[in-house]
């Protein structure tokens, strides 16, 4: 592949990062030859998959949290990955590693003509706009709307609502969402007692719409919710550390003062934001 002209010069790469990459790759390719690691020898891409994810999901977790020395440690096991992922297929004669930066190296400037071409884009929307245009002529045909496979249930809501949203069909006004979520969940109320497969139906309308709203308001719903569940689980464990110098076990403790537990541990961190 020959070399693409940018508009402007890019930032240099420091060290010998070519010889580092193919270093790791070496040293996977011993893991895996004849007498290497026997647990490298034994994996396939479907023992190795779950681990594609729970990288993924570790490396986000540090980017929340701000732990950027352990992002760095994640984002080397989620490479690990895709080189040991790589290294299986090159042994089974599908592709190699050099296949996998070949082909993401020329979509990347085959989808920014912005910048390797003489396209004009001002604004991050317009780049979108772009991009999604370009994948469609590669395919060489409209891709309609489908489930995207391997992601999260909200993770899915939120690429379909944003595929519909530009193609135009979305909401006009944000405040029509609220008004929409009160409706479901009023049907939500109204299934419940029923059969199990209309109030599973109608709790899917409800997430979904409030996907819709979080979009709206410009919130990743997926950062919300695990920001939510941490800060509950942070709270549930300052309340068996409370219950513990009570002598007491938190299961043990009736509801009353359990809520009482929640609203002290609630307060605390109140306050310590007021300060």
């Amino acid at each position: 592949m020959g070399e693409v002209e940018a508009k402007g010069e890019g930032p240099g790469m420091s060290g010998d990062l070519g010889g580092k990459f193919e270093r790791m790759a070496e040293i996977m390719a011993t893991l895996r030859a004849p007498g290497g690691c026997p647990w490298d020898l034994a994996q396939t891409p479907e023992t190795l998959a779950r681990h594609l994810l729970e990288e993924a999901y570790e490396s986000v977790e540090a980017i929340e949290t701000g732990d950027w020395a352990h992002l760095a440690e994640e984002l080397g096991d989620l490479l690990l990955q895709i080189v040991f992922q790589s290294r299986i297929a090159e042994e089974s004669g599908r592709f190699n590693l050099s296949d996998v930066v070949d082909g993401i190296t020329e979509k990347l400037e085959r989808r920014h003509p912005h910048i390797f071409g003489d396209v004009e884009a001002a604004s991050a929307e317009q780049v979108s706009i772009n991009w999604d245009r370009i994948k469609r002529e590669e395919e060489g045909e409209y891709e309609s709307m489908k489930m995207p496979e391997g992601l999260p249930a909200m993770m899915s809501a939120l690429k379909i609502q944003g595929g519909a949203a530009r193609d135009g069909f979305d909401w006009t006004d944000g405040a029509d969402v609220f008004v929409k979520l009160e409706e479901e969940i009023e049907e939500l109320g109204k299934a419940k007692g029923g059969p199990r497969e209309k109030v599973e139906r109608e709790l899917g309308d409800v997430l979904f719409t409030v996907v819709n709203l979080s979009r709206h308001l410009g919130v990743d719903p997926e950062q919300a919710l695990r920001a939510t569940c941490r800060e509950f689980a942070r709270r549930y464990a300052l309340m068996e550390e409370e219950a513990g110098r009570r002598g007491k076990d938190l299961a043990s403790l009736s509801l009353e003062e359990k809520e009482s537990l929640w609203q002290q541990v609630k307060g605390e961190r109140l306050e310590g934001e007021e300060r």
